[in-house]
């Protein structure tokens, strides 16, 4: 039986080797270019960075004065350890149980294509056009922040003449067998204050000494406050068992660095602290708090943030919004189970949610091992194709709404 063209063209765009930290952007563009070609779609793209394109396909709608529909899906994957890998991961191996291996296949070329492959589903019934119109844009560097990307873009003119209302972008594979995740707000760099350097100086001295003031003795005491501040949140967690990880505010000392040798104690010691604040927390209140740590730790401590975005934006989830009710009267004609979460990483709808923009994250992958950034990533055949079916009538939905 010939393989589903889709399915071919998948294969095709996860051999496109877009690996952090050298993507080949320009060879992604070329493919790109060459799919939206095949059905006569405009494309092109921006560069906010030179090197780093974001491309852009339109299907003007008939009604181009309404707000779009934005599909968009990030082009560049993580880094891959090939050694634990059973295929080569640009190969885009097809096993006899039609599981595709490649990096990117769950993280997230799957759901660029299935968007096009739905819209290449509906040309083909003659249906060219929706009422608003649709733009399929698909951006580089999401994996290493979206900095030279989406950030850069959303303050664009550019990015202004999309006229966007609504966003489609990417979810989670649910490993449970009843349903997926929607992610309606991001816990991640946008909402908190994740990239904490904080160094502590003090005495130095010889290592044979009981040197008073050290850094280390500094360092030990925020750790206190710190790893105290993470257990309550782990038994809130516990203790509800509604929740999932968005629902509190995850802490990690992450990177610990100083020293210069064994017998000398040192005079300065820099600790990185992943700090991910959930969007309904108070994030002053917490900044206020681990200030608290530091001063209460000692004098000639200091904070740089790495990344520090106090948005709190979040993208409606109830019937009175038209987008939202669209969404979910798909999602539950087609019987796909949903729950709706805020997701517990970055992706690039931080930064449209930061405009003041709507943005749905969902990946149509149920019952499947969660393999993002993982060994052996793949999708299954049969699920990629279920995927299209779901994409092919959740656009029209909302690319049709009045």
């Amino acid at each position: 039986m010939p393989e589903d063209i889709a399915v071919t063209k998948f294969r095709e765009y996860l051999r496109v080797n877009t690996e952090q930290p050298t993507p080949d952007y320009y060879g992604c563009q070329k493919f790109l270019y060459a799919l939206a070609d095949e059905l006569g779609i405009a494309r092109t793209s921006h560069e906010m960075v030179a090197g780093k394109p974001i491309v852009i396909m339109t299907i003007p709608g008939s009604e181009p004065y309404l707000p779009s529909l934005m599909l968009y899906s990030h082009t560049d994957v993580v880094p891959t350890f090939r050694d634990h890998w059973t295929y080569d991961p640009y190969s885009a191996h097809k096993d006899e149980q039609g599981r595709i291996f490649a990096r990117g296949a769950q993280d997230m070329k799957c759901v660029g294509s299935q968007y096009f492959e739905a819209i290449r589903r509906h040309f083909g019934r003659g249906k060219k056009q929706f009422r608003r119109t649709v733009h399929l844009v698909w951006g580089p560097d999401e994996e290493i922040g979206g900095h030279d990307g989406m950030e850069k873009f959303v303050e664009t003119e550019e990015f202004k003449k999309l006229n966007l209302g609504f966003t489609l972008d990417e979810g989670l594979a649910s490993e449970n067998g009843v349903g997926v995740q929607v992610k309606y707000a991001n816990k991640g760099p946008n909402s908190g204050l994740q990239g904490m350097e904080i160094t502590f100086t003090g005495n130095p001295g010889h290592g044979s000494k009981f040197i008073e003031n050290t850094a280390v003795e500094k360092l030990h005491k925020f750790m206190t406050s710190a790893l105290a501040f993470r257990a309550e949140q782990k038994a809130k967690l516990d203790a509800h068992p509604e929740f999932n990880i968005g629902n509190v505010t995850t802490l990690n000392i992450t990177i610990i660095k100083g020293g210069v040798q064994t017998n000398v104690v040192p005079e300065k010691i820099v600790a990185n602290v992943d700090c991910r604040i959930t969007p309904t927390d108070d994030f002053d209140e917490l900044e206020a708090k681990i200030r608290g740590w530091c001063k209460a730790a000692g004098e000639g401590i200091s904070i740089e943030w790495h990344q520090k975005c106090m948005t709190k934006s979040v993208t409606p989830t109830t019937r009175n919004d038209p987008w939202w009710a669209a969404l979910e009267d798909v999602l539950n004609e087609e019987g796909c189970k949903f729950t709706k979460e805020i997701f517990v990483g970055a992706t690039d709808s931080r930064y449209l949610r930061a405009k003041g923009l709507k943005s749905i994250g969902y990946s149509p992958m149920i019952n499947i091992p969660s393999l993002l950034h993982d060994h052996n990533e793949y999708l299954t055949e049969s699920l990629f194709l279920r995927g299209i079916e779901i994409y092919e009538k959740l656009i029209e939905r909302l690319a049709d709404l009045v």
